[in-house]
């Protein structure tokens, strides 16, 4: 988005003096800075670099960040595709993520052009604003914004983390971001700081560094994609079409469960036309999606098992994104998050989607690690880490018909590192779903209690 100048009168003035007080406290004048999304560039010139470059989609605001800051650099870049090269001491991310279509892109993107000592200072904007910055936009007092990502400060810290960065510093800022004499000063400079009002401040500001990866030396992994089918026949060719492949070599284990359609059927010609993929089909003798996963993975020949549904609501060409989180040791179970980027139409119903939330919260707690999205279906561990977690089942039972929470509880008693990779969710072109939500309801709900004895009051 590219937004407005930060001088001038009403909210938007307030906020944007507000936030170009709080980056210069936390940047050092005459060092070399870059802001991404820059708009008119006085964020950039506010603190005061030796060598400042701004870049922006918008053609508009880069005439006229040229025409206001003459000594500084400006150009019109795609923060999804940057141009730069070279280091800068400190990067700027104002207000940016929350307009992104791939916030992880763009943090990897920023990474090309850090140096160990540089400092990504990115924020965004707290959920609980959304209501009333939709109602100020609705009265004119706000301009028209793209859709809006709304990320949780916990979103942010696991998007860097996924990028390759650590978050070194943190702040809440903004409670009141109106010019009110007295007022704004108490509320912004110093109630903002005390628990629990500073979960309600406007802006998160987080300071994070590039974490060292060095490239590993062990061999590239077989990578194993086990795909639980019930009634998708029609979207396994496009599976085959559409899945990379990854690691030294990528196999597809097909499990089958019951289909009322002739899902087994497609599977088996798909395999027949693509001769190139190695694959394995296998059906089942028992029920549920966490049976099939677990027939999966005793099948896999691979180092590296992630699970894809046959419904493609999770894109196959995001499965590289997992592989890299997880060869890269960002986590030991890497999750998929359908709640960050905004969904397609029909891809989650409304009481799906408040449940998901309560879910997330609930089992956050219970696991001590956050967790945004306890039922995406597609996770990814490594082989040596699921048979640790399977030598342990009896721990917790064997009553999860989803397989997600076997893995979620295992991870957490292991101590293993749950990282969450958001993702975009799209609607099904093929098929109905396979949830019943208040039989699958209750299940969960029984689980969660299950849980809480053996996590938290064991």
């Amino acid at each position: 988005m590219a937004r407005a100048a930060h001088s001038g009168p009403g909210w938007a003035g307030a906020y944007h003096r507000r936030l170009a007080d709080v980056h210069r406290a936390w940047i050092a004048p005459g060092q070399r800075v870059l802001e991404v999304g820059c708009g008119a560039g006085d964020l950039l010139a506010a603190c005061a670099p030796s060598f400042g470059v701004g870049v922006d989609f918008s053609s508009a605001m880069v005439e006229r960040a040229r025409a206001r800051h003459p000594a500084l650099h400006f150009a019109v870049a795609d923060a999804h595709a940057l141009p730069l090269r070279g280091a800068f001491d400190v990067v700027i991310l104002s207000d940016l993520v929350n307009d992104l279509w791939n916030v992880q892109d763009a943090l990897e993107q920023v990474a090309h052009v850090c140096a160990p000592h540089t400092r990504v200072l990115v924020s965004s904007h707290n959920k609980l604003w959304e209501p009333l910055l939709a109602a100020a936009l609705r009265l004119g007092l706000a301009r028209p914004v793209l859709h809006q990502n709304w990320l949780a400060a916990s979103d942010l810290r696991g998007l860097l983390n996924l990028a390759g960065f650590e978050v070194v510093r943190e702040s809440r800022e903004n409670l009141l971001p109106l010019d009110v004499p007295l007022l704004a000063p108490v509320l912004n400079r110093g109630l903002v700081r005390v628990t629990p009002f500073n979960h309600l401040a406007l802006t998160t500001l987080v300071a994070a560094r590039r974490k060292p990866h060095p490239a590993p030396s062990t061999p590239e992994p077989v990578v194993s994609v086990v795909v639980p089918a019930r009634n998708e026949a029609g979207n396994i060719e496009p599976l085959f079409a559409r899945l990379p492949r990854m690691g030294r070599e990528t196999e597809i284990v097909f499990v089958e469960g019951h289909s009322r359609d002739d899902t087994w059927d497609a599977i088996r010609r798909a395999m027949a036309a693509h001769p190139e993929w190695s694959c394995q089909a296998h059906q089942q003798t028992r029920t549920g999606k966490g049976d099939a996963v677990r027939l999966g993975f005793a099948k896999a020949r691979g180092e590296l098992f992630i699970i894809l549904d046959a419904d493609l609501t999770v894109a196959p060409e995001d499965l590289p994104r997992f592989y890299a989180a997880a060869r890269r040791g960002l986590g030991d179970l890497i999750n998929g998050v359908r709640l960050v980027y905004p969904m397609e139409g029909q891809a989650m119903r409304l009481l799906n989607l408040l449940a998901n939330h309560w879910f997330s919260w609930a089992f956050s707690w219970l696991l001590g690690q956050r967790v945004k999205d306890t039922l995406c279906g597609t996770k990814v561990l490594w082989r040596h880490d699921y048979e640790r977690i399977a030598a342990n089942r009896a721990y917790f039972g064997d009553f999860d018909p989803f397989g997600d929470f076997d893995l979620l509880f295992g991870a957490s008693r292991l101590g293993l590192r749950i990282q969450d990779l958001p993702i975009r969710y799209a609607q099904r072109t093929y098929g109905d779903t396979n949830i019943r939500r208040w039989r699958h309801g209750l299940v969960l709900l029984r689980m969660t209690w299950f849980a809480l004895w053996r996590l938290k009051f064991r």
